[in-house]
């Protein structure tokens, strides 16, 4: 085992966790460094990454959900340093990580250091990035709205409980879809514009998406007079069904145009646009993965390591 050299960005609401303090002093006690700093407010993560890139480090641990882990390589990403970027997976959905097969134990997860960093692509709305997925309509409403105290109890199964409640206040929005040999317009109750597979706590909108193969995939439900069944297929999680229900694209760029402003969620962080244009930069970043991570193309990693 060669030793690494590395600076963890934990979110401050992990800062008491047993279990990834006792992850890094075992880390440390192979023979690596590790360094780590807390989050505190909203801002931080960039300043701690600014700080450890200065400092010298040139791997990076993103020690938190989606967001953190966006936050971090969005950091990266306008630093235009060479630095690579691990995963420790510490949120309450952990969509990326579930995707990726990164393991929810954080020593385990700081063992992918040993791997070699592959380079991904990274998504853009409107030139914002996202490592994940995109999500609009009512998905990402839910997402939003999920309380942390039912997080808490229920985990990635708060958002289908959350969905259920409102499905009331269930609206649809009326887009145009446009991209490389690829149009749609109409009403949808949800989109998912997809670097990684799935979003809100397992809302498998991607399920065939890859994070190397420099394209975008595009789902998006339209609203439908069985708006119970819709709902169900949606939030469940799956590819039990979800392509029965939507309308699916794989693109390097796409463009929406809507009469009203759609509601985005990038990775945890909102926004949202009447005008959106979503691209790609492929192999924007380097992460370290877990060997045949399925969100690779297949054989991606030995490539890399030759």
């Amino acid at each position: 085992m060669s030793r690494s050299r590395a600076l963890l960005v934990l979110h401050g609401k992990q800062a008491l966790n047993e279990d990834v303090r006792a992850a890094v002093v075992e880390w440390r006690g192979l023979g690596h460094e590790l360094a780590v700093r807390v989050t505190w407010e909203p801002g931080d993560a960039q300043r701690l990454v600014q700080e450890a890139l200065q400092a010298g480090y040139r791997t990076l641990v993103a020690g938190g959900g989606d967001g953190t882990l966006r936050e971090v390589a969005h950091a990266l990403l306008e630093s235009g340093v060479d630095a690579s970027l691990a995963l420790m997976p510490l949120g309450t959905a952990n969509d990326f990580a579930h995707a990726a097969e990164i393991s929810l134990e954080p020593f385990d997860a700081l063992a992918l250091l040993e791997h070699e960093p592959v380079a991904v692509d990274v998504g853009l709305m409107n030139g914002e990035p996202f490592l994940n997925m995109a999500t609009g309509g009512f998905g990402s409403k839910v997402t939003a709205s999920t309380s942390e105290e039912l997080k808490k109890v229920l985990g990635g199964g708060a958002y289908l409980l959350t969905g259920l409640s409102r499905f009331s206040e269930m609206t649809s929005a009326w887009g145009r879809f446009t991209g490389p040999d690829f149009s749609w317009e109409g009403e949808f109750l949800a989109l998912g514009v997809g670097n990684g597979k799935q979003s809100g706590g397992g809302q498998s909108l991607c399920p065939d998406a890859l994070i190397d193969d420099g394209l975008l995939d595009v789902c998006i439900v339209p609203a439908a007079t069985d708006a119970v069944g819709t709902l169900g297929t949606l939030l469940s999680g799956g590819l039990r069904g979800i392509k029965t229900v939507s309308v699916n694209a794989r693109v390097p760029w796409l463009e929406v145009e809507a009469p009203e402003r759609i509601d985005i969620n990038l990775d945890g962080e909102p926004a949202g646009a009447r005008h959106m244009r979503f691209d790609v930069r492929p192999g924007a970043i380097r992460l370290h993965l877990p060997l045949e991570c399925p969100l690779l193309k297949e054989g991606a990693l030995a490539a890399q390591a030759e």
